[in-house]
């Protein structure tokens, strides 16, 4: 079993973190930056062969680009919000270089769709379309994880006072989500043992999923407060590096994708998106299963992935208009 099969070169360094390039099998399509979450490792969007954003997009002959944000050392702490989404504006600025475009079209997977919709907020003119894959943006629909971090019991400064959020840490949240998951893993891997397809994709996202990275204290600490515990995204009162970031400000094609089965974003956390954006050129699709499940599923190469690619040159996302 190989887990991030794509080939790809490193391009950009940043710290870190590292900006990917998958090479287009012929031709060159839009050029696409994909964003993964800040707490999970990113080949999530490359798991493996026929279950990969990445593989769909490069075989329909698109510029794929991918920014890992790499493990944070523990002096990375003090790496805050505003570091983090400068971070991620750095990567486009590269992108946009290294493939001679004055616009890209981005995806953002959990909280990197979160931080997409910031950066397109703050920098509009990068980004000729943007793709929201299940990251929350009305954290008032955050469900159970919004009811775990309820401030009236949970201190995030407190919690992040001994350093980096650690990937145990994280990782006891998403458990009490479904307490069984353990027992469930069993009983799955059990009925999958006659069936080498399913049980070499069961292994494959158990071995995504047990590879977790730390959050860095400082933007743990911000991102919990302002989006989850005050909702500043959509009230307008979140601010990067002391300018407003006003969702209002993204007018370019914008697609978000919910999957119904979602406990860490719910659909309507994430379809906040399609509201609070100026864009004429929204749209929705909803995806069976989990939060990760649908992503990687068998399902996705069916009903997610062609529909991205679609998307993608539909809006012509490298083009100024």
């Amino acid at each position: 079993m190989q887990l991030a099969p794509s080939p790809r070169d490193v391009v950009h360094e940043d710290g870190t973190a590292k900006l990917y390039r998958f090479p287009a099998r012929s031709g060159a399509g839009p050029t696409v930056l994909l964003v993964p979450s800040l707490i999970n490792r990113w080949y999530v969007l490359d798991l493996r062969r026929g279950a990969s954003v990445v593989e769909a997009l490069v075989a329909d002959n698109l510029d794929v680009f991918c920014l890992d944000w790499g493990e944070p050392n523990d002096e990375d702490r003090f790496l805050d919000w505003n570091a983090v989404v400068a971070k991620l504006g750095r990567a486009v600025k590269k992108t946009m270089r290294i493939a001679g475009v004055p616009k890209v079209g981005m995806l953002g997977y959990c909280i990197g769709g979160t931080l997409s919709a910031i950066h397109t907020a703050l920098e509009p003119s990068s980004i000729g379309a943007l793709v929201n894959l299940a990251g929350p943006i009305d954290f008032s629909h955050a469900g159970f994880l919004g009811h775990m971090t309820n401030p009236r019991w949970f201190d995030p400064a407190a919690i992040a006072s001994a350093g980096n959020m650690s990937a145990a840490q994280m990782q006891a949240g998403f458990v009490a989500l479904r307490p069984t998951s353990q027992v469930s893993k069993i009983v799955a891997y059990l009925d999958k043992l006659g069936d080498p397809q399913r049980l070499e994709a069961m292994e494959a996202l158990d071995a995504w999923a047990s590879d977790n990275i730390a959050f860095p204290a400082a933007a743990y600490v911000r991102y919990i407060k302002e989006l989850y515990q005050e909702n500043q995204l959509v009230r307008r009162e979140h601010r990067v590096a002391g300018r407003p970031v006003d969702l209002g400000a993204i007018k370019c094609p914008v697609l978000t994708v919910t999957t119904t089965k979602d406990a860490i974003c719910p659909p309507p956390a994430a379809l906040a998106l399609n509201t609070h954006s100026s864009s004429e050129d929204v749209s929705e699709i909803a995806v069976p299963g989990g939060h990760v499940g649908a992503v990687i599923g068998d399902k996705a190469k069916t009903l997610l992935y062609p529909q991205l690619s679609q998307f993608f040159r539909r809006t012509k996302c490298n083009s100024v208009n």
